[in-house]
């Protein structure tokens, strides 16, 4: 099992969570959900020897994604990766809502990855979880030996994600973290797109959302 630690930067205009996940004894890192400020991004990449290994994205709405292109021109061999279903929202500016919140982007993934699917990344593995509902192609990534799980804007603490954005289903977000989040043991630990982090354990028995689970 790769030692791993979980650094937090809280960026952007709707201070989203943008994670830099880093194996202690290689310093391979992974970031996931670069929101905001490539440049910040990259200073402390470099100020603490990170090396940038992949980017891995929840969703493709603007305060997720802002940071992309700043990281790809200083990292050019990096991956992005992203939930397959998640493609037409990256590269739509009315649907990842750059529109709204100018200026205008689009993005495409170079990996598009699957429910289910397995990526091996900075030593560690990585099981995809399809969680659609806050967008068609929400992705959760789950570090089984590390007992921590990713959830973007899918599952907060004692909350969950908003389902009226396009794209969106009430009935999908509340199915899918019920059947393929709150089934995980209780003691992983969740790093939500927003605020502070909790466990599968707690949100089971006390998030208002599911307390007839």
């Amino acid at each position: 099992m790769a030692n791993i630690i979980t650094v937090t930067n809280v960026l952007g205009p709707l201070a989203t969570n943008c994670y830099m996940v880093v194996n202690t004894d290689t310093r391979q890192t992974l970031i996931i959900d670069p929101a905001d400020r490539a440049d910040f991004i990259i200073k402390r990449c470099k100020e603490q020897q990170y090396k940038v290994e992949a980017i891995l994205l929840t969703h493709g709405h603007f305060d997720h994604i802002r940071a992309v292109p700043g990281l790809k021109k200083e990292y050019p061999d990096i991956k992005v990766y992203a939930g397959k279903e998640e493609e037409d929202v990256l590269k739509n500016v009315n649907v990842n809502m750059t529109i709204d919140f100018p200026p205008e982007m689009t993005l495409d993934a170079d990996i598009y990855v699957d429910d289910n699917e397995k990526l091996e990344l900075i030593g560690a593995s990585i099981k995809c979880i399809h969680v659609p509902g806050h967008t068609k192609g929400g992705m959760c990534y789950y570090f089984e030996e590390n007992k921590i799980v990713f959830s973007g804007d899918t599952l907060f603490e004692m909350s969950v994600g908003r389902s009226d954005f396009p794209t969106g289903s009430w009935e999908a977000l509340e199915e899918n973290i019920r059947k393929k989040l709150l089934t995980l043991p209780e003691d992983v630990v969740v790093y939500s797109g927003h605020g502070g982090k909790t466990t599968i354990g707690r949100e089971k028995m006390m998030n208002p959302y599911f307390s007839d689970f």
